[in-house]
Parts: structure tokens; C-alpha cells; sequence
């Protein structure tokens, strides 16, 4: 087998970086990842490339990009073809409203989730934690009623759109604090769990 030509770096407990192992196992992408950031800290060389302090960060040998959900895109772009980037811009925008949209939930779920993975349990404040938990479930609701109308955040089928809620569904669903349902949420989250990629990407211990 080639040396892998597409490096991903950053530590795969974040959710950003697990995004973008997910996508390079469903595009079939030669990668390696290496560890950075967190507990493994940042090296020189690599804040010389991506100087914000954080992960994920990308190198092709034609460049070497940062931001999660911009990464995302340039792989669909580059490696994925029509079927990952669709030439119709409403198909593309369609999918890609999603991607945007997560980094609204996320705040909403960093409360809860830093609690859970991150601070002994009796350092827990309750009350925020309900509150995120309580702004999580309003994002959700809007999330729900999309899908019982249509199958995909992506449209008629799995893209893209898909993929930074989609790990953010895995930390949703292993809270173990009080939660509303969402049926229509639970089945596309079920549907996301059968993709082999995320099996081995996303779904590892929150802490």
C-alpha cells in the first residue's frame, strides 16, 4: 500500500477531528492521523501552520487547512466528486446550512458535555447542566421536525450535511442526563450508527 498521502492532526476524543476521520473513511482516503492537542499538547511546527491552538488540522501536499467544517467541504470538493459535492449550489447550500447550524448546538451541549467528560462529579453544577440540556433539546426540536419530512440533513440521501451533527448526536445520546425523545432524530441517528466509519471514528468513550 502507498504511503498515506492525506494526514489529519489532532486528538480523536474532539469532535471536530472526529468529523473529519469519519468523512476520510467514507471518501476511502489513505490518511493517517496523528495525535495533537489536549493532553498531548502542541508543537511548534505545527502552530507555525495552524497558530489558533487547536484541532483538527489537514495536509495534503497541496495544503494545509484548519477549521472543521471547512475541511470537510475542500475533501468533498477534492476527493469526492458529484456525489459528496453536488454541482447544483441549492443541492450544495441545501446540506451545507446544516453544517453551520451545528456550531449553534454545540454550545448549547458544551456544558453538559464538559461536565460529563471532564469534571469530577461533584464539581457538577446541576442547574447549568439542565439549562444546556435544556437549550440542546430546543435545537433539537427544529432538528426533528426536519427529519420527519425528509430522510438526510443532506437532502434524499447521506452527505456531508450530515456528518457534523452526526457526531454530535453520538455525545447527545451518551449524556447520561434527563432528555426528551425525538423519534425521527433517534432514526436517523440509527441509521448514521450502521455507517463503518463512524463505528470506528466517533463512537469511543466520551472522557
Amino acid at each position: 500500500m502507498a504511503a498515506p498521502s492525506f494526514t489529519i492532526w489532532g486528538r480523536l476524543n474532539s469532535h471536530n477531528v472526529k468529523k473529519i476521520a469519519w468523512f476520510a473513511e467514507e471518501l476511502g482516503l489513505n490518511y493517517v492521523r496523528h495525535d495533537i492537542g489536549g493532553k498531548f499538547g502542541y508543537t511548534d511546527d505545527y502552530l507555525a501552520r495552524n497558530p489558533n491552538r487547536l484541532v483538527p488540522m489537514i495536509e495534503d501536499g497541496k495544503v494545509a487547512l484548519w477549521e472543521s467544517n471547512t475541511i470537510l467541504r475542500y475533501m468533498a470538493a477534492e476527493y469526492g466528486g458529484e456525489r459528496w459535492f453536488p454541482r447544483d449550489p441549492i443541492d450544495r447550500a441545501m446540506a451545507d446550512r446544516w453544517m453551520d447550524w451545528q456550531f449553534g448546538y454545540a454550545e448549547a451541549q458544551r456544558t453538559p458535555f464538559l461536565s460529563f467528560a471532564r469534571t469530577a462529579r461533584e464539581n457538577w453544577d446541576h442547574a447549568a447542566i439542565a439549562a444546556g440540556m435544556s437549550e440542546c433539546a430546543r435545537h433539537l426540536a427544529v432538528l426533528e421536525k426536519y427529519l420527519g419530512e425528509t430522510p438526510w440533513l443532506s437532502g434524499g440521501q447521506f452527505g456531508i450535511g450530515d456528518i457534523p451533527m452526526g457526531v454530535y448526536a453520538y455525545t447527545w445520546f451518551s449524556l447520561p442526563f434527563d432528555k426528551p425523545e425525538f423519534p425521527a432524530v433517534t432514526e436517523w441517528y440509527a441509521r448514521i450508527r450502521d455507517r463503518p466509519g463512524f463505528a470506528r471514528q466517533v463512537m469511543i468513550p466520551l472522557t
